[in-house]
């Protein structure tokens, strides 16, 4: 009997520890659960957090992506507009368009509430602006390719006339040169005056010459036209030098190259065209002696030397 109730006794004093410890496990449960539900949640809060800044990264750096073509078609734009003074008034003339979609995109891109949706707009409205740029290169190059060909179109007209001036010029002066007369069958008689210059006498002695006659013909000419024409003879002495007195009708001309030129005596003589003028004559006087040796004549016309001879007194 006394074992029963020790027995009994014993099973009342087990029980209660049996019921703690299921007590104790299920609150280490509990909490082991809680500790794994605060350290997912933990870790989910964290993935979140880092999704939303590379969510937040990545739409910066859409954002600085469609602003880098953004500036990158404005640029081109105003490469084009500034090496262009026509196009840029084609430009002028499309102000409008051009500002709506510049308005456009900066709006989307200084928005900093600006979805993906609105990033991609900002991309269609850049290759609309884009298209407006290539356009604008395509009238470039076509205004580049008429001016090369107005240039070449202008050096090829340039040429000719400088050709045909040339040859006008070549022309012209094949005309004046055949236009110059020539002297021919010249002759210079020393004149030794006698009686009071009424009678004359032809001499070769220095010291008995008064004056010097010169005498030529003029050929015919069939391009020379009718009209009086100048003749200007140079007579040089022994050494070199020139025979002159203004006095006595010497002075200055200028040959055809814009010489000036020294003459002794001249003389206007009427031509016609396509006839001799013959027995020309020039008489020169002067107040001194003349120098033993011999004496140059040289003929002119028209700036060109058209005859000489020589003559020798002793």
């Amino acid at each position: 009997m006394s074992n029963e109730v020790n027995q009994s006794t014993t099973e009342i004093h087990q029980k209660p520890r049996r019921n703690n410890t299921w007590i104790f496990l299920a609150v280490i449960a509990l909490l082991l659960g809680v500790n794994i539900y605060l350290f997912l949640s933990r870790n989910k809060a964290e993935e979140q957090r880092d999704v939303a800044y590379s969510q937040a990264d990545s739409a910066s750096t859409q954002v600085e992506s469609v602003q880098q073509e953004y500036d990158a078609a404005l640029a081109r734009l105003d490469m084009l507009t500034s090496k262009n003074a026509q196009l840029d008034s084609m430009v002028n003339g499309k102000d409008s368009e051009i500002a709506r979609l510049r308005s456009q995109i900066q709006g989307i891109l200084t928005n900093s509430r600006s979805t993906a949706a609105d990033l991609s707009r900002a991309r269609m409205l850049i290759g609309q602006l884009n298209r407006t740029v290539k356009s604008y290169e395509e009238q470039i190059a076509e205004l580049e390719g008429e001016n090369t060909r107005l240039t070449e179109y202008n050096t090829v007209l340039s040429k000719e006339r400088d050709s045909t001036v040339a040859d006008n010029i070549a022309l012209q002066q094949k005309v004046r040169l055949g236009a110059v007369l020539h002297a021919s069958n010249i002759r210079m008689a020393p004149i030794d005056l006698r009686k009071g210059g009424r009678k004359e006498k032809q001499t070769d002695k220095a010291k008995n010459v008064d004056i010097f006659r010169v005498s030529f013909d003029i050929d015919e000419n069939r391009i020379a036209e009718d009209g009086v024409k100048e003749i200007f003879v140079r007579i040089i002495a022994p050494g070199g030098t020139l025979l002159s007195n203004a006095a006595y009708g010497s002075g200055v001309t200028s040959t055809y190259d814009g010489q000036t030129l020294n003459y002794t005596i001249a003389k206007q003589i009427s031509l016609k065209q396509g006839e001799p003028v013959q027995n020309i004559t020039l008489d020169w006087n002067q107040d001194n002696s003349y120098a033993r040796g011999d004496y140059t004549i040289e003929i002119y016309n028209e700036g060109y030397k058209i005859g000489s001879s020589r003559i020798s007194l002793k």
